[in-house]
């Protein structure tokens, strides 16, 4: 795992690469790779690739990037993990291609001779890389199926800049730094900034699943998808047609025990995160199965919450005493919580309403000295695990069968009048009018702020231009729900709308902050377009509960029946008590007893941010 960045002046009229810039930006990301950095410019001076390194796999010189062919015709930066690379390597090699390097990132190079920009295709793992090519002039920028790895860029009509991170662009010129409108209402829409709009005009997220080419002879062309949730979710329908009736436990197993064997390749020790749910507790067991190495795991939990449901720490310790690791929980008192508050919000990279959990036990996984951990995320989207499965088919009825469907702004102002005596929820202002499609009703159920209720809150050219930029993007790239059953609509809304906008991306900024790695086999389109199918035709059961079924050992009756809680930060006492955190009492509606906290976090994040604090309403 790493930090990459880099200049391609492509336009005749383009200032040639300033070495100063591209040392200044790929420097500002130390943390995610302080074991070595390197920088290569063209003889031309027209382009440049530089690359901070977190040391996982070839620990030697020899895996240093940025990497070169042996002829110089192809140069690459590349972030993240190629888990098959040892089969693409062996093929190669069968082939005659020699290799100067034990590292992932040389199979990309010679990948790219034989296939071209075809070559993500064959690609597993985590990834965003650039990939110059001499010969043809031309700059390959790539991203992951999943889009667990982000790459960011800014195009002038004349340059292309690229990085890891917005923050990192920042520190480079030449970008367009104006406030994006559609990024802070997407922002207070959904608590993330939504791909692949920035809080910066000029400044935008290439699209998971996706490729770019910068020529130049035309520039940068627009990105080209290589790979979609959706059709990847009908391809597995079919395909699970394939597996006998009776047979998904043990094909579960094995495709879980391929994901997690994939994962566990590094050339130092990998630990793992581990919750009181049934998704990392899997995880965690079949790592034990799979690995003869001692496993070290770690649970996170606060003070505020010992005692009550939300405290994971005794289950946490029932399980890894079961599935016999070692194990440590750790305890953050209120005041180690709100010491770290400030450095959390320096470090964050775009505005976020959640991260703030991946933060505490990143932290502490680096300080217990480990370089990667992994982690249950998606298991809920893949699996059906959220409450959303069931919530929001029913939801949709009722919109439907509502006689106020055909005059929702009516309802909308009776609900104002009426909803707060009656005890109405504040989203339900919005059934008629939203809640007839898969993708209005997951806002109702899933969204922070409702559109009507932003007019308050943001200046209202910039709502206007936002409202309308999100609507065109959606229709553009959004993924289409059509041939969907609906849980093939929940879990591709969830997968996109929740875990790729916002798990993922927080994953990804919090854990390279402590440079630390942090890898999610349930993520991981192998093993989606394997399960995927006999998830959505039901032959998995309900939710998660097949995922024990898969472990050798399985797991405590006492961890089966335990009601599902989720992850709980107390926010609460920070909006109230924490200074810098109470910018939401300047807002009338915010302070209303049944605005949520959810919301006012949600505000106050915004509020301080410089390009999100423009827009906000005065």
């Amino acid at each position: 795992m790493c930090g990459i960045n880099g200049i391609f002046a492509y336009a005749p009229a383009a200032a040639a690469v300033d070495r100063t810039e591209l040392l200044r930006v790929r420097d500002s990301m130390i943390a995610r790779g302080p074991d070595g950095a390197g920088v290569w410019i063209g003889g031309d001076g027209r382009v440049g690739l530089a690359h901070r390194r977190l040391a996982i796999l070839d620990l030697s010189e020899a895996g240093a990037q940025p990497m070169h062919s042996t002829d110089g015709r192809l140069v690459v930066s590349f972030n993240g993990e190629i888990y098959n690379y040892p089969e693409l390597r062996s093929e190669l090699e069968r082939d005659g291609i020699a290799f100067r390097s034990h590292s992932d990132t040389e199979v990309l190079l010679h990948l790219y001779r034989r296939h071209g920009p075809a070559m993500v295709g064959r690609l597993r793992g985590m990834f965003a890389f650039a990939l110059w090519d001499a010969q043809a002039r031309s700059l390959l920028l790539a991203r992951d199926p999943h889009g667990i790895k982000p790459l960011y860029y800014a195009d002038d009509g004349r340059t292309v800049r690229f990085a890891s991170q917005v923050s990192a662009l920042l520190a480079g010129e030449g970008m367009d730094t104006r406030p994006e409108p559609a990024g802070a209402v997407g922002f207070l829409l959904w608590g993330s900034v939504p791909e692949p709009f920035t809080l910066y005009r000029g400044i935008r997220l290439l699209p998971a699943g996706s490729t770019l080419m910068v020529t130049e002879a035309a520039g940068a062309s627009a990105a080209v998808r290589y790979w979609s949730l959706s059709a990847a979710l009908k391809r597995s329908v079919q395909a699970a047609e394939g597996v006998p009736v009776g047979g998904e436990p043990a094909f579960m197993r094995e495709r879980l025990l391929d994901s997690v064997r994939a994962h566990l390749l590094a050339d130092v020790p990998v630990g793992a995160f581990l919750s009181a749910g049934l998704d990392s507790s899997t995880l965690v067991g079949l790592a034990r199965e799979a690995s003869p190495a001692r496993l070290r795991t770690l649970t996170l939990s606060f003070d505020d919450l010992q005692g009550t449901q939300h405290d994971e720490c005794p289950a946490a310790s029932l399980i890894a005493r079961h599935l016999d690791v070692d194990h440590t929980c750790i305890v953050l008192s209120a005041g180690e919580q709100e010491d770290e508050l400030d450095r959390f919000f320096a470090a964050m990279d775009q505005p976020t309403i959640d991260g703030i959990n991946t933060w505490f036990v990143s932290r502490a996984a680096r300080q217990a000295g480990l370089k990667v951990a992994l982690s249950g995320l998606g298991g809920d989207e893949l699996l059906g695990g959220y409450a959303t499965f069931a919530e929001l088919p029913r939801l949709r009825a009722r919109a439907q069968g509502s006689l106020w469907r055909h005059a929702p702004s009516l309802y909308r102002d009776v609900h104002r009048l009426l909803g707060a005596r009656l005890g109405w929820p504040p989203n339900a202002a919005g059934i008629p009018g939203y809640g007839t499609d898969p993708e209005g009703a997951y806002h109702l159920l899933k969204g922070v702020f409702m559109p009507w209720e932003l007019d308050g809150v943001l200046d209202a050219d910039a709502l206007r231009e936002g409202l309308h930029a999100l609507a065109e993007t959606d229709a553009a790239h959004i993924e289409t729900l059509a041939g969907l059953n609906d849980f093939g609509q929940v879990a591709s809304l969830e997968s996109v709308r929740y875990m790729r906008n916002q798990l993922l991306r927080d994953t990804d900024w919090v854990s390279m902050s402590h440079s630390l790695e942090i890898r999610v086999p349930l993520v991981d389109h192998v093993l989606s377009e394997a399960l995927l199918g006999l998830a959505a035709s039901g032959r998995l059961g309900a939710g998660k509960s097949m995922l024990p079924r898969t472990l050798a050992r399985g797991l405590p009756d006492e961890i089966l029946n335990r009601p599902k809680s989720g992850f709980v930060v107390p926010t609460w006492r920070w909006l109230r008590h924490h200074p810098g955190l109470d910018a939401w009492r300047s807002v009338p509606a915010l302070k209303h007893p049944r605005m949520s906290d959810g919301r006012r976090w949600a505000y106050t994040l915004l509020s301080r941010h410089p390009a999100g604090k423009a827009l906000i309403r005065n």
